[in-house]
């Protein structure tokens, strides 16, 4: 077969039907519109709408929430950390950070960090450095002789606000009032 002899699968391509080209041509004039309102003119747009009936969309009820302050948390289980050592994926003399990880392709990117799990059985000695674990998951890494290293949690003040620091702060004792007797 030659490049000049490569064709489409017949029926592969059709043409376009080109409009307003004589009466004749059965989508003249009016190119396939009919006559007047709004769906012959541009810009139409009518999806859901049920003519003046409340549409669908509208009939039914809401449902679900979706939480706006969700954190993108990839997660790990030992096992795979485990399998990622024994194919020399991940160095286990060195630190398994959150970026060796993704460098070895055993998480894809995560804005909000990594959390370690416990599902699966670990005999390497890893010293682990990530944002998230579960107890399980700390014990089976520190029974197989390695350690697991989450940052300082970020304490929040109580309440909503400044107002409540503000409270907090001591504020100076009244003096004692003399006794007027």
């Amino acid at each position: 077969m030659k490049l000049n002899e490569v064709r489409d699968i017949a029926g592969a391509h059709v043409e376009r039907k080109r409009v307003g080209r004589g009466i004749s041509s059965g989508t003249g004039k009016t190119s396939g519109k009919g006559h007047k309102g709004q769906r012959s003119r541009s810009g139409v747009s009518l999806i859901g709408f049920e003519g003046g009936q409340m549409p669908l969309y509208r009939r039914l009820p809401k449902r679900g929430f979706t939480n706006p302050f969700t954190k993108d948390i990839a997660t790990v289980n030992v096992s795979v950390l485990q399998a990622a050592v024994d194919a020399k994926r991940i160095d286990g003399k060195k630190a398994v950070t959150e970026a060796v990880l993704i460098e070895a392709g055993v998480v894809g990117s995560t804005k909000d960090g990594v959390k370690l799990l416990a599902k699966g059985e670990i005999s390497a000695k890893l010293k682990i450095e990530v944002s998230y674990a579960s107890k399980a998951a700390i014990a089976a890494v520190e029974k197989a002789g390695g350690s697991v290293t989450l940052p300082e949690p970020v304490v929040k003040p109580a309440g909503k606000g400044h107002k409540h620091e503000r409270e907090k702060v001591a504020k100076p004792a009244a003096a004692p009032q003399a006794d007027e007797s």
